[in-house]
């Protein structure tokens, strides 16, 4: 099976490259869009997009439900982590598809959605299918189940957890968003996955897996006749949801602007973090914000040389809702202050000018080069096309004609829009006793010391404020 999909991914990408040529090649500089998929929609809601390619003989299914951890209920985060574990929660299912089907099975959540992603032989379609249909219609939370999935999950995320970068990246969140749902971690942490009831996933279930509030992407080797005749006949009876629920939540405060230093004695560099609120996926002003990080980027780069030889990054983080834009690297307790000053000047010098068009260009060569990669794999291009349903974003042709006309003028009204002083808040976590006397010289700072013992998690831990 990996072989076959990697062959499908290839020919795929050589279809797709192709078209890319007749796009630039075209006489008269008018260019042909991409090639467009079918698009269906079943009685109870359920949007389809459909593309066959017949020479195949691999099938790629990508249900997406059009929510996720942002309704976590408040101290429960993680319970849309555990709502999709519950779909596939018997081994033997996955083993199945491996073994007799000839593929796998993934399941994955974010902020925004549930993503459950099937492949398998294309003759065994209708099966497969049928197997989509039980985990999402006959999704089964019996008494038993529930501590068995509460258990697994809070193992992983134990696992996560050890990570500082993980844990300044939750600190961050926390800080600039608090108890709204993006400053919680998708995954949840063991205290409140613990906190789920069983009670709480039948309502989830209940709630969000409707076929009104999903889209499900169909690439490979299954003729659309034939595809929309299993669509009816298995998805057809999934019942429609009466209300779809919006993502509406009460907005954040403003962030407290201290520095926030958390203690990890036995660190070995200090993780540091500066984030202002960002924008959601749907603005028009969402794609300005992706190259404004790039330019950020390259201009924080070029003032600090030395974060080239750690790990640092500069993102802006869309979601449903407005998201994050955010600065990070791994440097010495020594260096903390001066690179979170440099990190501001970057935002303080695009919020006045906007940066150079050299930069500019460059920042457009990359994202339109990486939107133009997204087209060449069949997991990429579903993503795009039902990035495009959960986010209303249009074709890839209308985003890459957005990237284009992107100016100077428009990285700085929108460095304008997001990089107010009042809104900044920054994390540096590490050594407490040796980032205090640095980071004071630059402003206030407050402390967290986690107690023995406890969770580093900033969402739940007790600590001692100094």
């Amino acid at each position: 099976m990996t072989l076959n999909f990697r062959l499908f991914a290839g020919r795929l990408s050589i279809w797709f490259a192709m078209a890319v040529l007749l796009v630039v090649a075209t006489p008269g500089g008018s260019a042909q869009s991409l090639p467009q998929p079918t698009r269906e929609q079943l009685l109870n809601g359920l949007r389809l997009v459909l593309w066959n390619t017949p020479a195949e003989n691999t099938v790629y299914l990508k249900l997406r439900i059009h929510s996720g951890a942002a309704f976590d209920l408040a101290g429960k985060a993680g319970m849309m982590a555990l709502l999709s574990d519950a779909l596939f929660p018997d081994p033997t299912t996955r083993e199945y598809f491996t073994e007799e089907l000839g593929g796998k099975v993934e399941v994955t959540n974010d902020f925004d959605t549930i993503n459950i992603t099937l492949t398998g032989r294309a003759s065994e379609f209708e099966r497969i299918i049928e197997l989509l249909r039980t985990a999402v219609v006959n999704i089964q939370l019996t008494p038993e189940l529930v501590p068995k999935l509460q258990e697994a999950r809070i193992k992983i995320v134990k696992e996560l957890a050890i990570s500082p970068a993980s844990q300044a990246d939750r600190a961050i969140a926390w800080r600039v968003f608090g108890n709204y749902p993006y400053g919680r971690p998708v995954v949840g942490s063991p205290e409140t996955l613990a906190r789920v009831e069983r009670s709480d996933l039948m309502q989830a279930r209940d709630r969000f897996l409707n076929p009104n509030n999903a889209t499900l992407v169909i690439i490979g080797g299954v003729e659309e006749r034939r595809a929309m005749r299993a669509l009816k006949q298995l998805l057809g009876g999934w019942r429609k949801s009466d209300v779809v629920v919006p993502p509406t939540f009460r907005q954040p405060e403003p962030p407290d602007t201290r520095t926030q230093i958390i203690d990890q004695p036995a660190a070995e560099s200090t993780e540091v973090r500066l984030a202002v609120r960002g924008l959601a996926r749907s603005d028009k002003d969402a794609p300005t914000a992706q190259l404004l990080a790039l330019v950020a980027r390259e201009m924080w780069l070029a003032a600090r040389p030395e974060l080239s030889k750690s790990a640092f990054f500069v993102r802006h983080e869309a979601h449903t809702l407005p998201g994050l834009f955010i600065m990070g690297a791994s440097v010495s307790e020594v260096d903390a202050a001066e690179v979170l000053a440099g990190a501001r000047k970057v935002l303080q010098s695009l919020s006045k000018d906007g940066g150079s068009q050299a930069l500019l260009d460059r920042a457009k060569s990359e994202a339109i080069a990486e939107l133009n990669k997204q087209t060449e794999r069949p997991q990429s291009l579903a993503d795009l096309w039902l990035d495009g349903e959960t986010f209303q974003l249009g074709s890839v042709d209308d985003r890459l004609r957005q990237l284009r006309g992107i100016t100077v003028a428009d990285l700085k009204r929108v460095a304008e829009r997001l990089f107010s002083e009042s809104q900044i808040a920054t994390v540096a976590l590490g050594k407490a006793e040796r980032l205090k006397p640095v980071l004071e010289r630059a402003g206030k700072v407050e402390v967290l010391t986690t107690t023995a013992g406890a969770s580093s998690d900033p969402t739940t831990i007790p600590v001692k404020k100094q």
